[in-house]
C-alpha cells in the first residue's frame, strides 16, 4: 500500500558536508509519517544512501555529487518524510535537480540552487505545489474536475 515512485537526478553536495546533512535530513524525516524509524535497531540507518531509500531514492556519490535513481530493490513509496527529506536538502545542496515519477505517471520537480528550492509541476502523492513538506488536504472531487484542475483549466473563484 502506498503511493510507489521514480526517483532520478543529481544535487551537488560536498563531501565534507555530508554528515551535517546526514543528521540534519534525520532530524527532518524523524517527527513525520513514513517507515523511518530512528531507534528501530532492526533497520540502522548510517549513512545518506540508507536514509534516501525511505525518501523512494537509491543514492550513490560521484566525487561531489549525489546521484538519485529509482529504488529498484526495495519498495518506494512516497510519504510525508520523502517531502521532508528534499525541502531539508536544500539547506544542503548548492544545485541540482530531482524528478519525481508517480505511479500514476504524475511527474514534479525540485530545483535546488544555493540553499534555494523552487517545486515545478504537482506532487502525485499529495497535491502539493510547493515543496512545503506537509501534505495537501485534497477535497474529494469529480475526477473530469480534478483532471481539469491539474491541468490549470478552472480558475479560482
Amino acid at each position: 500500500m502506498g503511493y510507489s515512485v521514480d526517483t532520478t537526478g543529481r544535487v551537488l553536495l560536498p563531501l565534507d558536508r555530508e554528515g551535517a546533512a546526514f543528521a540534519a535530513l534525520t532530524a527532518a524525516m524523524a517527527d513525520k509519517d513514513g517507515w523511518f524509524d530512528a531507534g528501530d535497531p532492526q533497520w540502522p540507518v548510517d549513512s545518506l544512501a540508507d536514509l534516501a531509500s525511505y525518501a523512494a531514492a537509491s543514492v550513490a556519490r560521484d566525487g561531489d555529487w549525489l546521484v538519485f535513481t529509482p529504488d529498484e530493490e526495495g519498495d518506494p513509496k512516497w510519504s510525508e518524510q520523502a517531502t521532508a527529506f528534499y525541502a531539508e536538502l536544500a539547506r544542503w545542496v548548492t544545485e541540482g535537480t530531482i524528478v519525481i515519477t508517480g505511479e500514476d505517471d504524475e511527474e514534479w520537480s525540485y530545483t535546488y540552487t544555493a540553499g534555494r528550492l523552487a517545486q515545478s509541476g504537482t506532487n502525485g502523492w499529495d497535491g502539493a505545489t510547493e515543496p512545503s513538506g506537509e501534505p495537501v488536504e485534497v477535497a474529494e472531487q469529480d475526477p473530469s474536475a480534478e483532471r481539469a484542475r491539474r491541468r490549470g483549466w478552472l480558475r479560482r473563484r
